[in-house]
């Protein structure tokens, strides 16, 4: 897998998805290689964008306790990661779209990889460069759970079912990314 296959998965459903299941990446695995690592990047950028920027990025952003924060929020993200898995593969079961947890988890872990990476704007003290990546990466990583959960249905043939199971899989994601944002803001 290069990169190249890497930046196709959110526009296709066909071959780097294929070959990312061909590879037969272990729940534990994806756990350990892809979402442990990516998981302290927000965290680790908060914090720094917390006690190194203050409240001139954002009102009231200075006097917050980061370690705290922080340390929830990146046990959240690996809650996060279980929950999306077993809920991806629920609600595909449920729509007949029968799939294997590996496949479900493996969505799981590679959708949230734009969201991810997005953290990296609060490298610049702008909140609009942050809000825009946030934005993009929210646009990338629901494109990458419409193909993830394209390319691993056995019945691609019914592209509105899977389509539908999407768009609850999309919907669920983006509420428990509200609700981590929320409990940052909150603390």
């Amino acid at each position: 897998m290069n990169i190249t296959n890497l930046l196709c998965l959110p526009f296709s459903s066909d071959g780097s998805w294929s070959e990312l299941r061909r590879m037969n990446l272990s729940i534990p695995l994806l756990a350990w290689v892809i979402v442990v690592p990516m998981s302290f990047l927000p965290p680790v950028l908060l914090y720094y964008a917390g006690t190194l920027y203050g409240d001139s990025f954002v009102a009231g952003f200075g006097g917050k306790e980061w370690r705290f924060i922080t340390t929830i929020l990146f046990l959240a993200e690996l809650l996060t990661f279980f929950v999306m898995g077993w809920l991806i593969h629920s609600v595909l079961d449920a729509d007949d779209l029968h799939v294997s947890y590996q496949d479900a988890y493996l969505v799981a872990a590679i959708a949230p990889l734009p969201l991810w990476l997005s953290s990296l704007a609060l490298l610049v003290p702008a909140l609009s460069v942050s809000v825009v990546a946030v934005f993009a990466g929210m646009f990338l990583s629901c494109a990458l759970v419409y193909q993830g959960v394209r390319a691993i249905c056995q019945r691609t043939d019914n592209d509105v079912v899977a389509m539908s199971a999407t768009y609850t899989i999309m919907a669920a994601s983006l509420l428990a990314w509200g609700i981590l944002m929320a409990m940052v803001w909150a603390f």
